[in-house]
């Protein structure tokens, strides 16, 4: 019998019988739709954290005194709460001292504030950041309206800053910012810029904060946090080029272990991290829940896969006479074998491309509600396309064997 002949016949069979072949893709559906759905789910997460995650540019990396990953038990913990500060005088030696490196930044933050201008206020979640020049370039914030902070501002400790764009819309939705005064944890500053936008779809602060001179910062807050803690600064290096990204980092860490008394042996006492390390991380992290994901559309597709063998069997049942008849007219044991198996696979494919769509709307179904951006990740329907093949193979070939192996004449007899 020719394949196309075969092929034509399964799918008839297929069409001749729709409840039992409705029944059949349920669990197909189910199973791929749940692989596809996580999957899907979390590249629309992946792929937005990678996105938010890469603020710092292909060139640029931080050093900070706590560990970028948070603390993975108490010990950790007390052990970076040992660790001495970052100061201004270290990033000054980086910029002497490593040839690789371009431009150094510094930062500081703090949380919780007012801004108030004219009777509008904002809520008391703003950050301030005090900063230098550097900052907008380094974080890749730059400015939209009027003009960055200067060196100039930094070394008098000027009372100026620049704003968040959410925050220029709250408190100036209808004038231009810039040479307004407002009040900043009720203190007078000077707007002199207005950030771009730049939403997060986690609902992050980088349209809602406030950028002054890392000098007038410490001048109104001091070097000790409310908790009593020392200010460690955050320090931003941007390597010359990309490539000279990982010598940047080799360097900088070699200034700081010297500018710190770290002796050979000893671990660093501050860390590194650039959107490529966060990005690993976020990877690192995610992949359990991919796992998990994975094996729970596996158990499902197993359990459609009994139920298509179970239903197949009934067929089989169903349709002796038919498989004696087509016997009898001189079909071979394989042409039957390959009916079935067709049945099965094409079964198993339907569904699983009905799974695809429903998984690829399901897995999307958060980007609706979020400002997340949505995924169709090709590679996981391919994927989910081949499982359905190799469940079609697996649990529809004990029904197309028992059939292959009917004797024509017992067949024939069959009520």
């Amino acid at each position: 019998m020719r394949p196309f002949d075969t092929l034509f016949m399964s799918l008839g069979a297929i069409v001749s019988n729709k409840l039992r072949s409705v029944l059949t893709l349920v669990g197909i559906v189910a199973g791929v739709a749940s692989i596809i759905g996580v999957m899907t789910g979390i590249s629309v997460i992946q792929g937005t954290m990678e996105r938010e995650m890469s603020v710092l540019g292909a060139q640029t990396f931080q050093v900070q005194k706590w560990p970028a990953g948070g603390f993975h038990s108490d010990e950790a913990r007390r052990r970076a709460m040992r660790r001495p500060a970052l100061t201004l005088a270290h990033a000054g030696a980086i910029q002497e001292q490593a040839e690789s490196v371009d431009i150094v930044g510094s930062e500081l933050w703090d949380f919780g504030f007012v801004a108030e201008y004219r009777g509008e206020e904002t809520n008391a979640n703003l950050s301030i950041v005090g900063g230098t020049p550097e900052y907008s370039i380094n974080n890749t914030h730059y400015v939209a309206l009027g003009r960055n902070i200067s060196a100039m501002d930094v070394r008098s400790g000027a009372k100026v800053a620049v704003i968040g764009h959410a925050i220029g819309e709250k408190l100036f939705p209808f004038v231009d910012p810039s040479g307004r005064e407002i009040r900043l944890d009720g203190r007078k500053y000077k707007v002199v810029g207005v950030f771009e936008e730049k939403k997060s779809a986690f609902g992050g602060q980088f349209d809602n904060y406030v950028l002054i001179p890392i000098t007038t910062f410490t001048n109104t807050y001091g070097l000790v946090d409310r908790n009593g803690f020392s200010r460690s600064v955050n320090i931003t290096v941007r390597a010359k080029t990309p490539a000279l990204i990982r010598d940047a980092i080799e360097e900088t860490r070699q200034v700081l272990r010297r500018e710190r008394n770290v002796k050979p042996g000893e671990e660093d006492n501050f860390d590194f991290f650039n959107s490529e390390s966060l990005i690993t991380q976020f990877n690192q992290m995610s992949r359990g829940v991919k796992l998990a994901g994975f094996v729970i559309g596996i158990i499902a597709l197993v359990v459609a896969g009994i139920g298509i063998m179970n239903i197949m069997l009934v067929a089989v049942t169903e349709r002796t006479r038919e498989i004696g008849i087509r016997k009898a007219l001189g079909a071979r044991p394989e042409d039957i074998l390959t009916q079935f198996l067709l049945e099965a696979v094409i079964l198993c494919n339907i569904g699983g491309v009905v799974g695809v769509l429903a998984g690829y709307g399901l897995g999307n179904l958060v980007s609706v509600f979020t400002h997340f951006q949505m995924s169709v990740p090709l590679r996981y329907a391919a994927l989910g396309l081949g499982f359905c093949s190799a469940v079609g193979i697996g649990f529809g070939l004990l029904p197309a064997v028992r059939a292959s192996r009917l004797h024509p004449i017992d067949a024939l007899r069959y009520e």
